[in-house]
Parts: structure tokens; sequence; C-alpha cells
């Protein structure tokens, strides 16, 4: 697709404002509490925007839409333990490293127990970390790439350049002042397509029956009580394994730690996490029934056998593009019959005949799932190597085909928006701590000039490594999952150490060592055989090593 002039102005100068602007405010910052932790004086509410701008990048815009297309809207479930690690994170974490003077999280570790488990859970952040801005770099070169046609390794470069621009510039406060504009570009691009999505709907369907519709395809199933351990998406894995992600998260992570070091003071620090943990949870409802509403839009308006172009194009060029539209035949008829009756079920007002209705409904979209299935054999069929997974291109395949001029370009810039303020806290985070928890503390004391500049030419090193993980990346079977799974990996183990840290004395940084590098193994062979859903890897990677820690202090000799 060929861009208008008016949605390349609007694309191009949100993009080139927010590059300048960030590296025009923080010129000349010259010492390290400056560069890395913003000078202190970030308020509450530039803590709470940048810390929600951290956590929701491009693939939150492009996957959560595409979730709730296909799955409905239980992935809300995943972050109800949020608002419990944000008090637990208050009360805990947010007082004692402010009272420390940290510049990182991981500082705290060493003057608890020593230097090598300090430098052991910098290094998993770090690779954690490092792989997770590859991803959010990757995902809106996709978006770009179905878009122009542009090769997806120049993409990748141009928008990790452009992050790097202005946040070796202008390090932590760059990143805060940055993101203000972003979500405020973000939150008005979301509100529009929603309301333009209710505004393409038929004129006698309401918001209240596009719910109706939505509720009988089976998208409105919020909470799900169940104990199914198979289940990723449950009410007891969110509350459950959600907390221990996001404390994972949000206290030991210093992509988010740096955004509430920067704040005034600690009142300061713990209402920008407050603010988060009461926006949140509706922020991602609100998105998540965005892409319920673009499925009940589709309801009434044909859609295409599998939401990726490359995928359908390698299809149309091989042997079996007679069955593609043997296929795409079927389709249309289809598409005929469930708009016929979605436009019966909306209308009536017999109880029996809503019930009956909702089921041949149901029936026909199960019919739907199946061509579905057919295409992506088909898709596998003319190219082993292509993606069938098309979440990710439900959203933008709507705002393409169906949004007015001018707002492709604004939706576009909210997909970039959020890429870059994610990448950007990643890319400082990650200098930070390579810069204080590694290079200081092995090469010793310098001048704060020094350090800045260690510090810049690290984010550059750091920009150039997640561009390299980029071009490398494959779609996964859905990029926002994607990025929890490399977290949830990670992120109990570290956890647990930091739990050690605060709670129990008895054991010492010997114990807390070995029992880090055994739980790292552990877990990564749990995910290779896939033994459970990603989200219970926290909850049993940080009691792995809370248990391994103990039971090796008890075997260590007394001085261990």
């Amino acid at each position: 697709m060929v861009l208008s002039l008016l949605d390349w102005i609007i694309l191009g100068s949100t993009l080139a404002f927010i590059v300048v602007y960030g590296t025009y405010k923080t010129r000349g910052n010259k010492n390290v509490t400056d560069y890395l932790k913003g000078g202190n004086d970030s308020n509450w509410w530039t803590i709470g925007l940048s810390v929600m701008a951290t956590q929701a990048s491009a693939i939150t815009f492009l996957s959560t839409p595409g979730q709730a297309f296909h799955d409905g809207m239980g992935f809300v479930q995943f972050y109800f333990g949020l608002p419990i690690a944000m008090v637990i994170i208050c009360i805990v974490f947010i007082p004692l490293y402010h009272k420390l003077k940290v510049f990182t999280a991981y500082e705290f570790l060493e003057s608890r127990f020593d230097l090598k488990t300090r430098t052991l859970t910098a290094i998993l952040f770090l690779i954690q970390r490092g792989l997770a801005a590859g991803i959010t770099i990757f995902a809106p070169s996709i978006i770009l790439s179905s878009v122009l046609g542009w090769d997806l390794v120049t993409l990748n470069i141009i928008i990790g350049t452009l992050v790097i621009i202005y946040t070796v510039s202008g390090g932590t406060k760059a990143v805060s002042i940055t993101q203000k504009q972003q979500m405020g570009v973000i939150f008005a691009g979301m509100f529009i397509s929603f309301l333009i999505i209710l505004n393409y709907l038929p004129l006698d369907i309401s918001f209240t029956k596009a719910l109706d519709i939505a509720a009988a395809g089976g998208k409105m199933e919020i909470l799900d009580f169940s104990f199914d351990f198979d289940n990723r998406y449950t009410f007891w894995s969110g509350i459950i394994g959600g907390t221990f992600l996001a404390l994972s998260y949000f206290g030991t992570d210093q992509s988010q730690v740096q955004r509430y070091l920067s704040g005034k003071s600690v009142k300061e620090s713990q209402m920008g996490l407050i603010m988060n943990g009461i926006l949140k949870i509706p922020m991602q409802f609100f998105i998540l029934l965005v892409g319920v509403m673009v499925f009940v839009f589709y309801q009434f308006n044909d859609t295409p056998l599998n939401f990726n172009p490359a995928a359908i194009e390698d299809v149309r060029n091989s042997e079996y593009a007679s069955d593609l539209l043997a296929l795409e035949t079927d389709k249309k008829d289809l598409d005929i019959s469930i708009r016929e009756k979605q436009l019966l079920f909306v209308n009536s007002e017999s109880t029996s005949e809503k019930k009956n209705l909702s089921k041949e409904i149901k029936y026909l979209n199960d019919l739907d799932q199946d061509l579905r299935s057919q295409t992506k054999e088909l898709i596998v069929k003319a190219n082993p190597d292509a993606e069938t997974n098309d979440k990710d291109y439900v959203f933008i395949h709507f705002i393409l085909t169906q949004l007015p001029r001018g707002l492709i370009g604004l939706l576009l810039a909210v997909i970039l928006s959020a890429a870059m303020s994610s990448t950007a806290s990643e890319l400082n985070a990650l200098a930070s701590t390579t810069a204080m928890d590694l290079y200081k503390r092995n090469v010793g004391i310098k001048s704060d000039r020094h350090y800045v500049r260690a510090s810049k030419w690290f984010t550059l090193l750091w920009g150039i490594i997640a561009i390299s993980v980029a071009c490398v990346a494959n779609l996964f079977d859905n990029l926002i999952q994607l990025v929890n799974i490399i977290g949830s990996i990670f992120y109990g183990n570290v956890l647990g150490v930091f739990l050690l840290a605060f709670f129990f004395k008895y054991v010492k940084g010997n114990a807390v060592f070995v029992a880090a590098l055994i739980t790292q193994a552990i877990i990564i062979y749990i995910w290779w055989i896939d033994l459970m859903p990603y989200l219970w890897l926290n909850v049993v990677g940080c009691g792995i090593v809370m248990g391994l820690a103990f039971v090796v202090q008890v075997l260590m000799p007394k001085n261990g």
C-alpha cells in the first residue's frame, strides 16, 4: 500500500518532533545523576506515564487487538496481579532503593550479598532485556514492511537509529520527557480508532448491540475461574503468576526501576507506581475492547482468509493458487451468511430466537475458523518457512484498509511511538546496568564526565545489539506473548534473589549465587519441554531459587 501525502506528513512530523524535542530538552547533561537518574526531579505523573509507556510497546498495540479478535477479552486476566505488585513494591522496594541512593536495582544485592551475585543478576537482566529490546524494534518493522514493501533489515536499522539519537543524547530525562508526548499520541490514536470502528458498524448496531454480538461470538468471556493448568489465561494464573511477573518486572527490571528512581522523593515514586496500578488494567481492557470491536466490524464485512499479506501472496504465486481461490469463494459466501444472521440476531426481540440464532452464528464462525485452518495448511505447503499465525496483522490490516487518509498516519505514529518509548527505556536501562554494575565496578573511580561518556557508548552498543536481534527475529505464536515468555524465563529467579535479600538474613551470598545458577538452568529446561504455561514459570522460578538457597546454605560450611 502507498501512503498518502497527508499520512506521510502526520507520521513524519510526529516522529521528528519526538526525536528533536527529546534531544533539545535534555542537552547538556554533565553528570551521572542527571544522565542516568534524570536529576531526580521527576514528579509522580511523569513517572506514572513513563512506567506505562515503557511497558506499552508497539507489541501492545499490534498484538493485543489481534489477541482479542481471535480469543476474546480473557487476556486481561494476565494483568490482575499488577495492582497487588504495585502496592508491595511501594511498601518494600522503593523506600529501600531511595535510602541506598542506588543507580540500579542490582547495586543493592552487592551490599546484601556479594559482587558475584550482583553481577549475575545484572547479566541475567542484560540477556533477557537485550532480547526484548530487539523484539520491540522488530514489531513495528513488520508493520512498515507490509505497508511499504521495504526490507525488514532496513526498517530495523531506521527505527533503532531514531531511538538511539535522543537516548544517547539525553539519557533518562530524554526518555521520560518524550514518553509523555508518546503516551498522548497513543491515547488519542486508540480512542479515535475505537470511535471510528463504532461509526463503521451498520446504522442499527449500537454499542450495546455490538457487545451482544461479541458475547454471542464468545469474545466477552472475561473471567475464567477454572483450575485448568493448561489454560494460559485464568483468574488464578493472573492473580498468582501475574503478581510474581509484575513484582519481578517492576521491582527488579532496571528498565522500570530506572523510571521511578528518577522521582523527586519516595512519595512521588510511590504515587507514580500507584497511578500505573490503577490505570493499567482499564487501559489493557480498552485495547482488548478495540480488538473485540474489530471482530464485530468484520462480522458485517469481508475478511481475508489470513491477515498476513505476504503469506497469502506466497500461495497465490504457487501451484496451490486454485485451491486458495476455491477457499476464498467459500469465504465470501460464508461472510454473507454470517452478516445476515447477525442482523437477524441484533434485531430479534425473542429470547428463544436469539438463542437459536446465537447457535447458528457460532456454527458459522466455526466454519470460518475451519477455512482459516485450511488456508494455513496451504501457506505451509506453498512456503514451509512462512508465518501462518496472523494475530499480529489483524489490527494493522484494519488500519490500512478501513481508516481514512490522515488517520492511517496517526495510527502508524501511535505504533511507532510506542516502539520508540519502550525501546528507549530498555536501551537506557541496559546502558546504566552495564555502566554501573559491570564497568564502573571493575575499572575503579573515574570522573563523572567519564561515566557519562561511557554510558552513552554503552547505549549505542546496546542499540546496535538490539537492532541485530531484530534483524534475526522471527514471529512467534504472538509477539506480546513472546516478550512475556522471555521475561518469565528469567524474572522468577531474579525476584527470588531479591526476596531472599529483603526478608531472609540467614541466607548468604555464596548460597544465593549457586541457587540462582541451578534455578536458571532448571527453568530454561522446564520452558524447553513446555511443562507448564509460561506465567507459572515466574512462581516456580521464585520458589525454586529460594528453596535451593536455604538448602545450599545449610549444607555449606559456616563461613559460606
